[in-house]
């Protein structure tokens, strides 16, 4: 049974988080572990419940389009999430290709700012000191 359940220490070291943050997510109700007492243990469904939560927030999803976006599936089927899914997609796409411009703009900025700064500082270093 030990091999199909994980648990609060082991789940916090499979997905490299936070005590604080597992128990958070659980708070918030988007993990249900199963308990024993006071030992908590994660099932396969936790599992794969906390790899859809951590793909979502690595996209930028906030916690409350993640906790809907499970909540379709437990209500209404993997179909109507399935659906919502490409719904979120297509609007983060277009969040993140915008933001991945302004990036590159700043970028772009940031590298002609360090030219020009490099550029004075290399005819400074070249013109003669007076030390008068």
């Amino acid at each position: 049974m030990s091999d199909t359940r994980l648990t609060f220490k082991q789940m916090c070291a499979k997905f490299d988080v936070t005590p604080r943050t597992l128990r958070y997510y659980e708070y918030i109700e988007l993990l249900s572990p199963e308990k024993e007492g006071r030992t908590r243990f994660y099932t396969p469904r936790e599992v794969a419940r906390m790899t859809l939560i951590l793909r979502g927030r690595r996209f930028g999803f906030s916690l409350e389009e993640i906790r809907q976006w499970l909540l379709i599936y437990d209500e209404e089927g993997s179909r109507a999430q399935l659906e919502r899914t490409v719904e979120l997609a297509d609007r983060q796409l277009v969040a993140l290709s915008a933001q991945r411009e302004e990036l590159e703009r700043s970028i772009a900025e940031l590298r002609a700012l360090h030219d020009e700064v490099s550029t004075v500082l290399a005819r400074q270093d070249a013109k003669p000191r007076h030390d008068d």
